[in-house]
């Protein structure tokens, strides 16, 4: 008999816990399995179960925190990054600078790419404008965070709305 959701959600969220952990510690290439299972309170094999790399465990705990944020923030629309609801994007990667700092600083920003990626993806039917508008909205926000945390979060999120809308009136003005 198998761990519940529920229960595995957490497993995962502990791992990737234990893993930002030592990343605080040590360089990324020189963390191990046994390392992060350990600190996790779990058996090696539960990491195998789970996760495929260390990579995956932070796509994962980007995911875990966008969700919960999005409903704690009472977000109706959370799969998909428009004009409309920018700000709360920014200010999401506000409220977890200091991961994304962290994960930047091991030059793993795929793994943001990934969780955007992952949570992007099942939502969209067969109409191809609102699949390319989505990807180009997602794609966009996600150069702006990019360079916004290569820059130290300089910006207030406000003024990275402004930006994002700034630039998408300048592509197509009224």
């Amino acid at each position: 008999m198998g761990a519940s959701p529920k229960t595995t959600s957490f497993l995962k969220e502990c791992m990737a816990d234990a893993l930002l952990q030592l990343m605080k510690e040590k360089p990324f290439a020189k963390i191990t399995v046994n390392e992060i299972a350990r600190i996790a309170g779990v058996n090696r094999s539960t990491w195998f179960r789970n996760f495929a790399t260390k990579t995956e465990a932070l796509t994962f705990k980007l995911m875990v925190l966008w969700y919960r944020w999005a409903a704690n923030h009472g977000m109706t629309e959370y799969h998909r990054y428009t004009v409309d609801n920018a700000d709360l994007f920014f200010s999401f990667n506000a409220s977890v600078r200091d991961m994304l700092s962290l994960i930047y600083q091991a030059e793993l920003q795929a793994c943001v790419y990934d969780a955007f990626y992952q949570i992007m993806k099942p939502q969209y039917g067969d109409d191809p404008v609102e699949c390319y508008e989505a990807r180009f909205y997602s794609y966009g926000l996600f150069g702006l965070l990019d360079e916004w945390i290569k820059r130290g979060f300089y910006e207030t999120p406000e003024q990275l709305t402004t930006l994002f809308r700034e630039v998408v009136r300048d592509l197509w003005p009224t």
